[in-house]
């Protein structure tokens, strides 16, 4: 079956067609996505503005052009927390539908962090024993431990990379005054849920999911993403420490120089890092193997589970 996946995301918009069916790995058939920095730009009343709505809207139609020449069979269209947490996210929605006949789903953060744990389960299999899967967003951080598909615990922060950068980091480069400010913020806010996610007891093996984490593993000196899905690629948290360090100090330019950081991505980086450190430092976490899998893939392969055979 051709599925096409439309994730509506605080960063990106993308659409993903898969060739999928139960019991295979979903094959990527074609890309097309769009920065629309949806986190970015909501506005003092926590609304999305207009702009952005009619940007996601056009998104929508332009996707729906391409699924039919792709051949998609089925799409599967959501959201996550930027229309999640937007006062007129509901209501953007609504209006999507009626123009286009497309349903997005607005993900619940917990639904998030069990449909990344999932890929994550399956990417890695069940010699991974007690899984813990950490994803940092462009909103929020997801973090999910079990020793089965389904979770044990699953948690949604509201930690994301770019929000924290809107919302912490206002000058180029940060001043340290506002670094150790997002750092004590980060860090009480992960302590809290410290308790649960730790409660059975440590992982066995600790992975990190979205691409903050792989730009910044591929900063810390992994392999680059053209070697491949197959290429094992970790992180260690000495190095994170040392990003958490380093990248605030650099101006945005400057970290768009760096390997394998996009131009997009390049102003929440710093605070990606710092997230990331606290998270590997208050989780025990000495080190972390990038998953290629994500929340898309979550989706699918739930998708899959429930088609009837």
């Amino acid at each position: 079956m051709r599925l096409g996946v439309l994730d509506v995301g605080s960063n990106t918009v993308h659409l993903l067609v898969v060739d999928a069916h139960q019991g295979g790995r979903p094959l990527p058939a074609f890309s097309h996505k769009a920065e629309l920095r949806l986190g970015e730009n909501l506005d003092a009343q926590n609304r999305l503005s207009e702009g952005c709505c009619r940007q996601l809207t056009d998104f929508v139609h332009e996707s729906l052009r391409i699924a039919e020449d792709k051949g998609v069979h089925r799409m599967l269209a959501f959201a996550t927390s930027a229309v999640r947490d937007a006062a007129n996210g509901d209501e953007l929605l609504a209006r999507i539908e009626a123009e286009t006949q497309v349903e997005i789903k607005v993900l619940p953060g917990a639904d998030e962090a069990r449909l990344t744990f999932l890929a994550a389960r399956r990417w890695f299999g069940w010699s991974s024993g007690r899984l813990l899967m950490l994803d940092i967003g462009g909103g929020s951080l997801e973090i999910a431990t079990g020793l089965d598909e389904e979770p044990a615990d699953a948690v949604s922060l509201p930690l994301g990379a770019g929000r924290l950068t809107r919302d912490w980091l206002a000058d180029d480069p940060p001043s340290s005054d506002e670094v150790r400010a997002l750092r004590r913020h980060v860090r009480a806010e992960i302590a809290n849920a410290v308790g649960i996610l730790l409660r059975d007891g440590p992982p066995n093996h600790a992975v990190a999911t979205s691409k903050t984490f792989r730009q910044l593993a591929r900063v810390a000196g992994a392999a680059p993403s053209s070697d491949g899905h197959y290429v094992k690629r970790m992180l260690k948290h000495t190095d994170v420490t040392a990003l958490a360090e380093r990248l605030p100090q650099l101006t945005v330019a400057e970290r768009r120089e760096l390997p394998g950081v996009s131009q997009g991505r390049a102003r929440q980086l710093a605070a990606g890092a710092i997230l990331a450190d606290a998270a590997m430092d208050l989780l025990s976490l000495p080190e972390l193997e990038i998953c290629p899998w994500a929340l898309r893939e979550g989706v699918i392969l739930r998708q899959l589970d429930v088609l009837p055979e």
